[in-house]
């Protein structure tokens, strides 16, 4: 594949070395992901599988602020506003190809992470076989917050983090830092954000890249900010519902607890029982199934209330005080929650055919 480094093209492609390269380069907009920087990707990717002399990509944001701060949610927001809800699944129904051909990809695919990684950037990072936390790493799945879901594979990855801290994150929107990133198992490495150029450039060398990346690991790093509040967590979102949980850190006497329902209050009562529907669910599903789950969801959310209210509320006017239809949670029935999964009539997520090397 040639090299497109055309200077305002929102995402670069080249190769370096024995690294194919891909810098996601919305920096303005804190690398924001497009149908247009999801169809390079894919192409990269599909060339580079077959090609011989790429032996591992590497993945990074430009700018410094964000490796990728999600999709270009207020443009998704507008083509469901409008009445464009398919043109909106087109970049959905790419993007989850694109994770799952990411999550199978055949070589070492190496996201290196620093600043803000959210949505859409948590696809196209966490689902890699390698993900590198500088020490600025901010991971976060606000979506209940906006009356989304913690999709991009987070149906297969957060019920495998340890414990019940899956749950947590999916229910709170809450930030994870470096040291928590590693502590999940959602990063596979730790480095000063002063070496990612260094790491960079060896990466592009012949070195295998497990033993490239561990001769940079950093043991110094930001220290877990959630995961050391594990014992409260595991308590409390064990439930198999959300007011069960809301229920159970009621009852503690614990500040934190405490800060945790009163944050879980704030969001859509109907994202919070898809989340948690999802990360039930989510143990027992391979990550095509997983990724066919989120689809059928996201394919009601963008017909739905929730999402539309709370990017207004969040995103365009700023006033924080979404209106949440329903507006509570016990109004949210059981045949509601189920309708999110039910297969779809037609139009069905296919997960790409796997790529070889």
């Amino acid at each position: 594949m040639s090299d497109q480094t055309i200077p305002d093209s929102e995402v670069l492609i080249e190769r370096r070395g024995s690294a194919g390269l891909i810098i996601l380069n919305r920096p303005q907009a804190l690398n924001a992901l497009t149908l247009t920087m999801v169809r390079g990707m894919r192409a990269a990717l599909d060339a580079w599988a077959t090609d011989s002399g790429v032996t591992r990509v590497v993945v990074t944001g430009a700018g410094g602020k964000a490796f990728c701060a999600g999709g270009d949610i207020r443009v998704l927001h507008d083509l469901g506003k409008a009445g464009c809800q398919d043109e909106a699944l087109r970049f959905w129904r790419e993007e989850y190809e694109l994770n799952v051909l990411i999550k199978r990809y055949p070589k070492p695919y190496v996201a290196l992470v620093d600043g803000i990684v959210m949505g859409g950037g948590v696809g196209v990072s966490i689902n890699g076989s390698h993900v590198v936390a500088g020490e600025r790493f901010t991971f976060a799945m606000p979506e209940v917050g906006i009356g989304f879901f913690p999709d991009v594979g987070g149906t297969y990855f957060l019920p495998r983090i340890p414990g019940e801290i899956g749950a947590y994150f999916a229910l709170t929107g809450d930030r994870m830092k470096q040291g928590d990133a590693l502590s999940t198992g959602l990063a596979t490495h730790a480095m000063a954000s002063g070496r990612f150029a260094e790491v960079l450039e060896a990466l592009t060398g012949r070195e295998s890249v497990d033993h490239t990346l561990e001769a940079f690991a950093d043991v110094s790093m930001v220290p877990a900010t959630v995961t050391g509040h594990r014992a409260k967590v595991d308590a409390c979102f064990r439930f198999g519902s959300v007011e069960d949980i809301l229920a159970a850190l009621d009852a503690s006497a614990d500040p934190w607890c405490a800060d945790a329902a009163k944050t879980i209050r704030t969001k859509s009562p109907t994202s919070l029982k898809i989340a948690l529907a999802q990360v039930r669910a989510g143990r027992s599903l391979d990550f095509e199934d997983a990724m066919r789950t989120e689809f059928r969801i996201v394919s009601r959310i963008c017909r739905g209330h929730d999402f539309y209210e709370g990017v207004r509320a969040v995103i365009i006017d700023k006033d924080n005080a979404p209106r949440w239809s329903p507006a509570t949670l016990a109004a949210v029935t059981p045949d509601a929650v189920a309708a999110h999964f039910a297969p779809l009539p037609d139009g069905e997520l296919v997960a790409p055919a796997p790529v070889r090397a």
